[in-house]
């Protein structure tokens, strides 16, 4: 064999490389051109990445890659005629990314992601490179309230690289925090404590208020001494209030509240000033089958009966209302009951 030949035998030999499609390897940058990123990986040419395999589109190839720094490359393509090999960093980063998110899923941790879409029953998000959905039954908000370019908190439900399936929930976030918080919250909280919360929902029956990871119950019953129709008379939906807690169920995980109880007692004060016998001006608040509700005293309700109303309302030839004021006399007075029955006819109420 010649010298020519060894020569060229040995230069064989520094290109003996298994590179194949599919294949993780380092590569340093070397330039770039219109395709896109060239990059030496110890071949006999040098190998591409194109464009689109090396930056999102607002990305800029030459600020990404820098000239004559090592990277990791996937092939994606083998040699061409021209020797070239094809590479793709995105796939790598897609890989690293997905690898991420696995641990994540494992660890049950809570991620960012960026919202990419608002679509029918549901969200797109983006994390690191990734396209995740969030169906709308896994939103705390509304999906008309959320922006493109928006950000959300997000736990993993199902992570299938092979299937592409990528899902996620917002509202486990806050379920999951939840959670945590009640723990926090029932531990410390106790009957006769006064606590400040938020009225976060307004029911026919009541308020719900947040505590600070739990939402008490703050019955129509205990909203106020005064007669009150519907909660929304005195609270709205957003307000800071203080409120006493009446009642901890630790197994069912109930708080029952009293915004009342933070007032003066009026039927204290009603004892003071009311007896038996007495003429009083009062508002009727609410009229039953059984009779009428009079206020005699503010935040103070006393009955008068079915028949004292029609007997009032003969005399005065109309038709009681709510609102109405009206002359009654005190028939019995029981502060300890929180009672009072009252009378049209000052003759009854003497005789008692």
């Amino acid at each position: 064999m010649t010298s020519k030949e060894l020569d060229f035998e040995e230069l064989l030999k520094q290109y003996d490389y298994k590179f194949q499609k599919g294949d993780l390897v380092k590569g340093i940058v070397c330039g770039y051109d219109g395709q896109g990123v060239m990059v030496d990986i110890g071949a006999k040419t040098i190998a591409v990445v194109p464009t689109r395999e090396a930056v999102d589109k607002d990305e800029n190839v030459e600020k990404k890659f820098e000239k004559g720094k090592e990277y990791e490359f996937l092939i994606i393509r083998e040699e061409d005629e021209d020797g070239k090999f094809l590479l793709s960093r995105k796939k790598v980063d897609f890989a690293y990314a997905w690898k991420e998110l696995e641990k994540a899923k494992e660890a049950d941790e809570t991620i960012l992601g960026t919202i990419a879409g608002v679509v029918k029953g549901g969200v797109l998000v983006e994390i690191s490179g990734v396209r995740g959905f969030v169906p709308s039954s896994q939103l705390r908000a509304k999906e008309s309230d959320l922006e493109v370019g928006g950000k959300l908190e997000l736990k993993i439900l199902t992570l299938d690289a092979q299937q592409n399936n990528f899902i996620l929930s917002n509202k486990k976030v806050y379920d999951d925090s939840a959670v945590e918080a009640r723990k926090n919250v029932f531990s410390q909280i106790e009957p006769g404590q006064v606590v400040k919360g938020d009225v976060v929902r307004i029911t026919d029956f009541g308020a719900f208020i947040d505590l600070g990871g739990i939402d008490g119950l703050l019955p129509l019953s205990q909203l106020s001494w005064r007669w009150i129709d519907h909660p929304t008379d005195i609270l709205n939906v957003g307000d800071k209030i203080d409120v006493e807690v009446i009642a901890v169920d630790h197994e069912k995980q109930r708080v029952s509240l009293s915004l009342k109880n933070l007032e003066p007692d009026p039927w204290l004060e009603a004892e003071k000033n009311i007896k038996e016998g007495d003429k009083v001006e009062g508002t009727i608040t609410r009229i039953k089958h059984f009779g009428a509700f009079v206020e005699v005293f503010p935040g103070v309700e006393a009955l008068l009966p079915h028949a004292e109303v029609v007997e009032l309302q003969n005399k005065k030839d109309c038709i009681l209302q709510v609102g109405d004021k009206i002359d009654t006399y005190i028939l019995k007075f029981n502060p300890a009951d929180k009672r009072i029955a009252l009378t049209v006819n000052e003759e009854n109420s003497s005789e008692e």
